[in-house]
């Protein structure tokens, strides 16, 4: 028999300078190249965030938001997992970079680590369907889980689907529930099409209704029942068409961050969960949806607020 599992204490940080999308170097070139029209509001472009820090440095700002806010004592963290989509080249530096965050987390007991990256804007998401599983199982007490990226050639911060911005997000994932901030796991579920991985602008919403279906007949709960799906912060008609043809209703798909901040890589449904704890809008027992899709893939985390 499994035991549950929590999620503690979500947390993220941005790039220290934000730009609105008028700063894009080449904005009306990239967009005509893209064969668009020129529609900010329709698309959704507003602010990004822009960062000097290395993926690493962001990591660890937002893990530390994570385990101060929890209260958690760090001695009792086991478990690491760290995201992102480009990690060193060199194996060599593999250990390296697990060692910098480590130590400068204080992280003396972790005795599992792994890393995240070819679920590309679904890492996040894939890692907090590992880590729960890892603390269902009674393998791990609490998994800390982290996501950061950053823009390395500004000359793809602007994509046809998304404006990128630079950041990171954490949460812990335990068998105690504990801290001020606190889901429980409900269900995770993933669904795949091998054939469109790989191909842009190939978003399948069947794939989302398939996950759907699994988090249905794992926790019997219908989808109608979800007070809000957090999704990626793609172009807002992309986001609008792609949930609403997988049977959301305008109601519970979140896009208000699309245009304060932007596409944060895999951060975004953690992010979006942040921010609509921070606004007071979330009722006590509401159901969470946190949910992405890249081409070819589709990642959903289903959760219940308890704290």
């Amino acid at each position: 028999m499994s035991s549950p599992a929590y999620l503690l204490s979500p947390g993220y940080v941005l790039g220290e300078t934000e730009q609105p999308h008028t700063a894009i170097e080449q904005l009306e070139a990239r967009v005509a190249g893209y064969g668009i029209p020129m529609a900010p509001r329709a698309w959704g472009w507003g602010s990004y965030f822009r960062t000097d820090r290395t993926p690493v440095e962001l990591a660890v700002a937002s893990a530390e938001t994570t385990l101060k806010a929890s209260g958690v004592p760090r001695r009792s963290v086991d478990g690491f997992i760290v995201c992102t989509t480009a990690f060193p080249s060199s194996v060599d530096d593999h250990a390296g970079l697990l060692g910098t965050v480590l130590g400068e987390l204080r992280l003396p007991a972790v005795s599992f680590a792994c890393g995240m990256t070819i679920n590309r804007c679904n890492n996040l998401l894939a890692a907090l369907h590992v880590a729960r599983s890892l603390v269902e199982n009674g393998s791990l007490r609490t998994v800390l889980v982290v996501t950061a990226d950053r823009i390395a050639d500004e000359a793809e911060r602007l994509e046809k689907f998304a404006l990128f911005s630079d950041g990171a997000a954490s949460c812990l994932v335990s068998s105690v529930e504990q801290g001020p901030d606190a889901y429980q796991f409900l269900a995770s579920a993933s669904a795949q099409d091998a054939e469109v991985m790989g191909q842009r602008d190939q978003i399948d919403p069947r794939l989302a209704v398939a996950v759907n279906d699994q988090l249905q007949r794992a926790t019997g709960i219908p989808l109608e029942k979800v007070g809000a799906m957090l999704p990626a912060n793609l172009v807002r008609p992309l986001v609008t068409l792609k949930e609403r043809q997988a049977g959301f209703t305008a109601r519970q798909v979140r896009t208000q961050n699309i245009e304060r901040i932007g596409h944060c890589f895999a951060a975004d449904p953690l992010i979006n969960l942040v921010d609509i704890a921070a606004s007071g809008e979330e009722e006590i027992d509401e159901l969470f949806l946190l949910a992405s899709s890249v081409p070819g893939a589709r990642h959903g985390v289903l959760l219940r607020k308890i704290a």
